[in-house]
């Protein structure tokens, strides 16, 4: 089980080599998280996977968690970056659960929410991980926030529900729907659920907009 140290900074060095070192680590702590959990994600599980000596882990992050840590934060920024650009396309609700499908379609093949969902559980056990957990959980807050109050720019539906709310309810069942994709080892149910979100996306959206006047 990985252990957290004092501080949860991550070690920064200078040198390319370094900086190779450190992504190798980085993308076997990923794989040792999809593939074992944060459980079995030891030094000495994650080194062996990166072909590397356990003691690496210690020179370039401090501790494990920081390396867990490290990883939580590629597998998120590169998250980010390939769904905001998708989500810039988005002009309704509509479109947004059309987007959020096949972002999520996406996460349960390469695994990405695993990541975040064992780190979620590592920190029942591990003193200080929580707070740092949740410290990246903002962006995601704040990014499907900016996606809802983009797809309902031009729609009576902003002005009935709060985009921030609703940012926090859209991540909260993103996760739940993940792990219990993963739970029940089938994601038809959880897919299907967005066909439903997209009916009702449009269905609330036509019951909230003004009815256009009859030409006199």
């Amino acid at each position: 089980m990985a252990k957290t140290g004092a501080s949860s900074t991550v070690a920064e060095t200078g040198s390319p080599r370094s900086a190779g070192t450190r992504r190798m680590l980085i993308d076997a702590a990923i794989e040792t998280l999809k593939d074992v959990g944060y459980a079995g994600a030891s030094a000495r599980a994650i080194a062996e996977r990166a072909g590397s000596n356990q003691g690496l882990v210690f020179y370039h992050f401090g501790s494990v968690a920081n390396l867990l840590l490290a990883a939580l934060d590629a597998v998120s920024d590169d998250r980010l970056q390939q769904y905001g650009a998708a989500v810039e396309k988005v002009g309704s609700p509509a479109e947004l659960v059309d987007v959020a499908a096949a972002i999520f379609r996406r996460d349960l093949e390469a695994g990405h929410v695993t990541v975040l969902v064992e780190m979620i559980s590592g920190a029942a056990s591990t003193p200080g991980l929580g707070t740092e957990v949740a410290a990246r959980m903002g962006p995601w807050f704040d990014f499907a926030q900016r996606a809802i109050e983009k797809a309902v720019a031009d729609s009576p539906v902003g002005s009935v529900l709060p985009a921030g709310d609703l940012a926090y309810g859209v991540v909260a069942l993103y996760l739940g729907l993940d792990m219990l994709s993963h739970l029940e080892g089938e994601h038809d149910r959880a897919l299907t659920l967005f066909s439903h979100a997209k009916q009702l996306a449009g269905l609330l959206d036509a019951l909230v907009r003004p009815t256009p006047k009859e030409s006199p």
